[in-house]
């Protein structure tokens, strides 16, 4: 079940947990690469709860997990309870879901959450800076935009960099390497409506990516479009 358009109001993030003999390698990525990777909080090793969500165990609470081993998806559980290690380093990534309750408020339509539907997200090949052991490309996730509402959609989402601010592309996919939009790696294939065109925003999946290219022996990730919500407000995130 997506969490889009669930939750209105409320900042929703991106999970993973890596073993600790990762966990700097990942938060130097995370530094290097803060537009698809703005960190919230990071848990320590054995934590399980977050001052993001102090009521919410950060095994159960997002609807659904993915476990990784050596860059395979191996699971796709509820519950992530039994796979958990009290080894792993939890960080929580900003979310775009979070600043799409101000896009509405500013009169752009969300088409994926009118239709019920995921974001559509791509890989795409634009290459993020390694950090360590851990390289990979970037993840964008896509919304169709009416074409005039563009500039706005730019503006609203620039003033939230923690949940991966203004868009890094509009218009031909090509750009980003993605050859077709009706064919998502992740998500849901999304209509739209004559005059909208693409619009790109950097995407905590960019993590999961970064599994598959570069195979730590585990880690325990959210399901794309699956995510763990929070108690802070959308506007804790807004800048200026």
């Amino acid at each position: 079940m997506t969490t889009a358009g669930q939750a209105p109001g409320q900042a929703q993030a991106n999970l993973i947990a890596v073993p600790k003999d990762w966990a700097y390698d990942f938060l130097l990525f995370t530094h290097r690469n803060p537009k698809p990777c703005p960190v919230l909080d990071v848990l320590d090793a054995g934590e399980t709860v977050s001052d993001l969500k102090p009521d919410a165990d950060v095994r159960t609470h997002a609807p659904r997990y993915r476990v990784w081993e050596h860059g395979e998806l191996v699971a796709e559980p509820e519950n992530a309870t039994k796979y958990w290690r009290d080894d792993l380093v939890t960080f929580l990534i900003g979310c775009s879901f979070t600043f799409e309750t101000a896009l509405t408020n500013a009169g752009v339509p969300l088409r994926h959450v009118e239709q019920g539907k995921n974001v559509s997200m791509f890989v795409t090949d634009v290459q993020c800076r390694p950090a360590g052991r851990l390289h990979g490309p970037m993840v964008v996730s896509m919304r169709w935009i009416p074409e005039s509402l563009v500039d706005l959609a730019h503006k609203v989402t620039a003033l939230m960099p923690s949940v991966h601010g203004a868009p890094v592309g509009a218009g031909d996919p090509r750009m980003l390497g993605i050859a077709d939009v009706g064919q998502p790696d992740f998500g849901d294939a999304v209509e739209h409506e004559p005059g909208d065109v693409p619009v790109f925003w950097a995407c905590g999946v960019t993590p999961q990516a970064v599994l598959m290219s570069s195979r730590p022996p585990f880690a325990v990730t959210h399901a794309p479009g699956q995510m763990f919500v929070t108690d802070m407000p959308d506007f804790a995130y807004r800048v200026g």
